[in-house]
């Protein structure tokens, strides 16, 4: 078509790649569109996993990832490559998702370019500048020079419009339930070596935030181990993120505990299965935050400040932090109150109903006035 316009889509994460699959399949999808996927490689095979799962490709790939990369080198290299493939392709729109440098420095280039920009999960805050760091610092600096909000929940539209933002603010759900209910769809298995989920109550967790590197990944796992030892029924899946800032600590205090499954990171349908067969989750991540309640899982949150209080609110996760003792007393309500147990697994999902991806194509027609 003569009147397409052209839309490209930036991503550079795992999380970024699940949350923008269901977006940048309606846009394929769209006649309306030509669109464009610049992968950063901000990450390398957890990416592709994900790519390949929901069948995508990228047009380029700017391979910036670098053994003990900074935070600088991914924001400058990505700001770089970036700012050449937008003089060569001139896109009428930049989407990126979330709080990643990826997203940072892809709104940077396209801002230089005077390209408008789509956020995709707009609006998140904790108001704690170092926590998460540096997600919330790139969060707000992007808000400044998005075009289109795409915010995923009241909250986020209310914290939009009380800092003043320009651009659109559109309410639109989470883009994470779409990919969830995808893919949980298929009934996905996660087989595990030596781990018969019949046996016991299986806890997954994952950890990985830099706020918690060091003393707090420590007192995490002894938490972890005390839980154990409370409840001999139960047992710990763990995937280890690949950096060995996180994987070293964990692999020398969990490694050797019978009942404790240390794994290469779950590509994502492994990961859909295991939250669907876990009995709760432990977890610093945001995006499980959202998506363990679609599949009726409890969420401990192993963080001291969250930027989904939706989830707390609404009683499908409950803020432990990084202590021991707590993180063993919120564990042991949930193992040993089958009223508490209940109540955290049927509440409300307040992130969405799977159809924010086809909100956020509409939006962008009428922004780009083709409708």
């Amino acid at each position: 078509m003569t009147n397409q316009k052209r839309v490209c889509i930036i991503l550079g994460t795992r999380p970024e790649a699940i949350k923008l699959a269901p977006v940048i399949q309606v846009f394929q999808d769209s006649p309306d569109f030509e669109l464009q996927v610049i992968l950063t490689g901000q990450h390398r095979e957890m990416v592709e996993q994900v790519m390949q799962l929901f069948n995508l490709k990228a047009n380029h790939d700017l391979e910036i990832m670098q053994p003990q990369q900074s935070l600088s080198d991914i924001t400058c290299r990505s700001l770089r490559g970036l700012e050449a493939l937008f003089q060569e392709n001139k896109p009428d729109l930049v989407i990126v998702q979330g709080d990643t440098t990826t997203a940072f420095g892809a709104t940077l280039a396209a801002f230089y370019q005077k390209i408008p920009v789509g956020h995709v999960e707009a609006g998140l805050r904790t108001d704690d500048l170092f926590n998460p760091y540096p997600e919330e610092a790139n969060r707000r600096l992007i808000s400044q020079l998005t075009q289109l909000h795409f915010a995923p929940t009241t909250l986020a539209v209310d914290n939009l419009q009380r800092s003043g933002v320009l651009g659109e603010v559109h309410l639109t759900g989470n883009t994470v339930i779409d990919a969830l209910l995808n893919v949980a769809a298929t009934q996905p298995a996660c087989d595990v070596t030596d781990l018969n989920w019949d046996s016991y109550r299986t806890l997954l967790a994952t950890v990985h935030r830099r706020e918690n590197w060091g003393e707090p990944l420590q007192a995490i796992a002894q938490g972890f181990l005390q839980i154990l030892d409370k409840f001999p029924d139960t047992a710990l899946l763990l995937p280890l993120h690949r950096n060995p800032t996180v994987r070293k600590p964990l692999q020398a205090l969990l490694g050797n505990h019978p009942r404790i499954f240390l794994t290469e990171p779950l590509d994502y349908a492994e990961l859909v299965g295991a939250i669907g067969r876990s009995h709760f989750l432990l977890t610093d991540s945001g995006g499980l935050q959202e998506e363990a309640p679609s599949l009726g899982k409890p969420v401990l949150v192993l963080r001291d400040t969250t930027e989904r209080p939706e989830a707390v609110t609404a009683g499908t996760a409950k803020l432990v932090g990084t202590i021991s003792e707590n993180i063993v007393t919120a564990a042991t309500e949930l193992l040993s109150n089958p009223k508490a147990y209940q109540e955290m697994a049927n509440a409300i999902n307040p992130f969405g109903d799977g159809h924010a991806a086809e909100r956020i194509l509409q939006i962008v027609k009428n922004y780009l006035q083709l409708s």
